[in-house]
């Protein structure tokens, strides 16, 4: 195969890199596509940043170029860096991804890295790719966790994870809206710790997503009907009340638009709620505790 014919000057990394950059002006920012370089560099020939910036002269073999060429075509259709090299880090955790699950964003890493260690009992509700659940028993390896999701799906991913990051986790395949079934599955048990990202885009908030995310992830992890958006909330709510220990901690994952209304819901059942912003600026957690006094 001829590099000409795929519009690369040659097999140099330099060459491939401008490549990248060429192709794919004007659909992201530079700064981006320098991070897609570095990524795919990393996924496919297993080089770190400073291998990837000793090696720039250096010349790679037709079958890797035709590989760079094939991620290229993808993200000119938006589909996910993540998803073409099969993989995101998380809180310094290897998390395969696919369709069936959410990619892992900054802003719940940041959640996960400000909640505090505990070695008791977590439980992961809506786990996903379960990066929550892994990068917790990965910074708590004294604790018991647990994790629950509706998807088969994404239970099969989570628990492959699971394995790659050598962690143990107990997984549920349970709707997180069916109190009964909750309740029934942990009915003995209570929590130090409760965390949970469930779905909670409207969608009427559609047209505010990028191709990306519409395209390319699962609607079910994302999408609440207008009318009622907060009801992942309600339920984690119900089954929390009476599964928290009392000095325990639930943490949640919110919309940024229903800050205060979620705030609102989780204390008209009987918590002590802070909104916490994430690097942004924009609401993005609630800590949630029993009153001390309670």
């Amino acid at each position: 195969m001829n590099t000409t014919n795929l519009h690369i000057p040659s097999n140099k990394v330099r060459d491939i890199e401008r490549y990248i950059l060429t192709e794919l002006n004007g659909l992201y920012p530079e700064s981006e596509l320098r991070q897609f370089a570095r990524m795919l560099f990393e996924a496919y020939l297993g080089w770190n940043t400073v291998d990837y910036l000793l090696h720039r002269d250096s010349t790679i073999n037709q079958s890797d170029l035709l590989r760079f060429h094939w991620a290229v075509e993808d993200l000119k259709q938006h589909r996910p860096i993540q998803h073409i090299i099969g993989y995101t880090e998380f809180s310094d955790c290897r998390i395969q991804v696919s369709p069936e699950v959410l990619i892992p964003r900054p802003e719940t890493e940041e959640i996960v890295l400000s909640i505090p260690p505990t070695q008791g009992t977590i439980l992961d509700l809506c786990t996903g790719s379960g990066c929550i659940a892994i990068a917790l028993t990965r910074r708590n390896p004294e604790a018991q966790v647990s994790a629950v999701d509706l998807s088969d799906a994404a239970l099969k991913m989570a628990r492959s994870n699971a394995a790659l990051n050598n962690t143990h986790i107990n997984f549920h395949q349970i709707d997180v809206l069916d109190n009964s079934a909750l309740n029934e599955c942990f009915a003995t048990q209570t929590f130090n710790l409760i965390v949970s990202n469930p779905p909670y885009v409207m969608q009427q908030e559609r047209s505010q997503m990028d191709a990306n995310v519409l395209d390319y992830e699962p609607g079910m992890a994302l999408w609440v009907e207008d009318n009622a958006p907060l009801v992942f909330y309600e339920s984690i709510a119900q089954f929390t009340q009476q599964h928290l220990t009392k000095d325990g901690l639930l943490v949640l994952e919110i919309n940024e638009n229903l800050s205060n209304e979620t705030a609102s819901l989780l204390s008209s059942y009987g918590f002590e709620c802070q909104i916490r912003t994430d690097f942004r600026n924009k609401p993005r957690s609630l800590f949630c505790q029993f009153p001390r006094s309670r």
